[in-house]
């Protein structure tokens, strides 16, 4: 059996990657590290980290938990702007 090859990039981790360039770019904004919002999350750094890099797909729970700890409503996260 032939191996699979992508020929196109994933539109969902497009996505992903686009989430966690707005989330850390509002992380910075605020003067938080990943530590500091990690631990106001109860998340790990690593977990963090992950999501900013578009590794990982959060739930929608912890998307709306991370904007309220960024201080901005969960849209300015997931609209294109």
């Amino acid at each position: 059996m032939a191996p699979k090859h992508k020929t196109t990039k994933d539109p969902r981790r497009e996505e992903l990657r686009r989430l966690g360039e707005r989330i850390r770019e509002h992380r910075k904004h605020r003067g938080l590290t990943q530590e500091n919002l990690a631990e106001s999350l109860e998340l790990s750094v690593a977990y963090v980290s992950l999501i900013e890099r578009g590794g990982r797909n959060p739930p929608y729970t912890t998307v709306v938990a991370i904007a309220r700890a960024l201080g901005i409503p969960a849209t300015r996260l997931v609209a294109d702007e």
